[in-house]
């Protein structure tokens, strides 16, 4: 289950990742065709899988069909995600809607209509192995409700994203300038985003149970068992309720909140049915340990943490990426303009590093924690035998083999024998916790690192000066093999821009038209630059309105008409600026209020 949660965000990520191009490789008909035969043939080869293996289920040893299913489903899930990265990347599906207006308006619409795409993509998976899940591991449940189950499990995790992008969307079409300014900030960006991760932590868990359809557990005999076991421990909650997860036929239970008022403990119908009471007593007091151990706060942290270390090294991978000249290998190889190349090497880097983090180190941490959890039983019961005699039942009923690897969970086997060691010896549990404690303290140490790097990367002269360096070395390395690589030039112009140097973006610009004259962005950056450029030695407003009145014949993108109707504002043709800058904003898809901004300054100044 953990690993769709997994695909839903890898998802996200592809989708956020791509940079649409200017203009698309395929028409309108051409892209919805090979959409049509790419979900096709994603249909056929997932019902081909599935059946093969219901076919074998008579042949096979239960291991063997257990390994078998969840390579196939792991198997088809990752072909949802190449079919989906297809769908956004090379058939460019995003960027023939962007332009309606309701998208274009509301962007978060649009990222939700692809996020339902990858989830009926999912669901086509579970549709098909529904029947051999059946057959194999002996469950009950329907089809419809296996379905359903997989899809409520993961997709209420990615509510935040949905809330967070609709409001910043609202913000956004509302008239309050001075907030915006705000948001615009990476000060104002992090405040913003650290009130609201705050307020979905604290009550995202009452929307959560509400998606799930939990109903509390009646009173009587159970509930006051967990009554009064949550009392002995000192653990306060809002309610304790039924999770009705593959229709309650499995034996779990989970916690979920931090503070009182939206915590909830939840318990499957299996869970009551099939255990002794103090078999449910072991369990509770597993879900307790993640309480009082504060679990929950540390996973919000190790959620900081990601951002934290993908802030200080994204920039550094990226850097060696380029320093390695893998990606120029890529873009000559696969034929890819250079904006479509760097996007993709940009979002698979951003994939990777997702997928490295969470599988390695939150998937360390989760799988201790479950340990320090399954030990504090101890804490509220003399002995561990009915949680071993509950884990036995877990692997009887689910049929799944009890020495099965789990990235996030140590097998059931390897949590029994953990047990068992601690029955005759106690200080197995403090070892643990120690062992739990000291990778905490090396993962925050590493942590206050990589902020520092972060920071010096992102801010500090220092951090300026060395990707200056970086690329700058890198660039004219490549310049030595191709002198005549315009595209080079360009890239040394702009990096040149952005340090400051004026006197070599001018020289670098130069020397990239003298090679391609008619390259549209050059012939804009350059004329940007006379336009506005602070040394007045550079400033040359008639220069730069031929410049940009020839790029924006060659190629009339939203940046193009900005530049040209900045180019008017300069010479002091202020109506004509304010036409040009408005071509831009009805043509722009994304950063809609920067255009919305540069119009009005221009009919400011029109007296419009």
């Amino acid at each position: 289950m953990f690993g769709n949660l997994i695909y839903l965000i890898v998802a996200l990520l592809i989708y956020y990742t791509y940079q649409p191009p200017e203009k698309s490789g395929l028409h309108l008909a051409g892209s919805l065709l090979c959409f049509i035969l790419l979900n096709i043939f994603f249909t056929l080869i997932t019902y081909a899988q599935f059946q093969k293996l219901k076919k074998s289920i008579s042949k096979e040893s239960l291991f063997s069909l257990d390994q078998k299913f969840n390579r196939s489903l792991t198997r088809q899930s990752i072909l949802a995600v190449v079919i989906f990265a297809m769908d956004i990347y090379m058939l460019n599906l995003p960027g023939f809607l962007s332009g309606i207006w309701l998208f274009k308006t509301l962007p978060t619409l649009l990222a939700l209509l692809f996020m339902l795409l990858f989830v009926s993509y999912l669901a086509i998976v579970w549709a098909f192995a529904h029947g051999a899940a059946c057959k194999i591991y002996g469950n009950r449940i329907s089809k419809q409700s296996y379905i359903i189950s997989n899809i409520s499990f993961s997709v209420p995790m990615i509510f935040p994203w949905l809330l967070l992008s609709a409001l910043t969307d609202i913000i956004g079409i509302l008239p309050f300038k001075g907030l915006k300014d705000i948001l615009a900030t990476p000060q104002g960006e992090a405040v913003y985003f650290m009130i609201f991760l705050a307020a979905i932590t604290l009550t995202g868990p009452a929307v959560i149970q509400k998606l799930w359809r939990c109903k509390p557990l009646e009173p009587g005999y159970h509930r006051n068992r967990i009554e009064y076991l949550c009392k002995k421990a000192g653990v306060e909650y809002a309610e304790i309720v039924y999770w009705p997860i593959f229709g309650g036929k499995i034996i779990t239970a989970g916690v979920m909140g931090l503070i009182k008022k939206f915590r909830y403990i939840l318990i499957t119908k299996s869970l009551l049915r099939y255990l002794k009471p103090e078999e449910i007593d072991a369990v509770i007091s597993h879900e307790i340990g993640h309480v009082k151990k504060k679990h929950l706060l540390f996973y919000l942290f190790f959620l900081m943490g990601y951002m934290i270390f993908s802030y200080a090294l994204f920039d550094i991978i990226v850097y060696s990426i380029i320093h390695s000249k893998i990606a120029y290998w890529f873009i000559n190889h696969t034929g890819l303009e250079r904006s479509d190349g760097i996007s993709i090497i940009i979002g698979i880097v951003t994939i990777l590093f997702f997928l490295l983090y969470f599988r390695f180190i939150f998937g360390y941490f989760m799988r201790n924690f479950e340990r320090q959890a399954d030990t504090y039983v101890y804490a509220l019961s003399s002995s561990a035998l009915p949680m071993i005699s509950t884990f036995k039942k877990i692997a009887a009923t689910s049929g799944t083999p009890a020495d099965k690897p789990n990235w996030h969970h140590f097998s059931i086997k390897e949590r029994i024998d953990f047990l068992k060691k601690c029955e005759t010896d106690r200080t197995w549990i403090s070892r643990h916790d120690k062992k739990v404690k000291l990778s905490l303290l090396i993962y925050a140490a590493s942590l206050i690192i990589m902020g520092w790097v972060g920071y010096s990367m992102h801010f500090s002269e220092t951090g300026k000066n060395i990707s200056m360096h970086y690329l700058e070395k890198t660039i004219l390395q490549e310049m030595e093999k191709t002198p005549d690589n315009a595209e080079l030039f360009s890239l040394l112009g702009n990096l040149y821009y952005d340090a400051g140097n004026f006197a070599g973006t001018v020289k670098a610009y130069e020397a990239s038209l003298a090679i391609e004259p008619d390259n549209p962005d050059t012939l804009n950056n350059l004329a940007w630059l006379l336009a506005t450029c602070e040394d007045k030695t550079f400033f040359d407003p008639e220069r730069s309105l031929n410049l940009s009145k020839k790029a924006a014949a060659l190629k009339q993108a939203p940046h193009i008409m900005d530049t040209l109707a900045e180019s008017f504002y300069v010479n002091g043709r202020i109506k004509e600026a304010v036409a040009v800058e408005r071509q831009a904003l009805n043509s722009a898809k994304d950063n809609r209020s920067y255009y919305k901004d540069r119009l009005e300054k221009f009919i400011k100044e029109a007296g419009e």
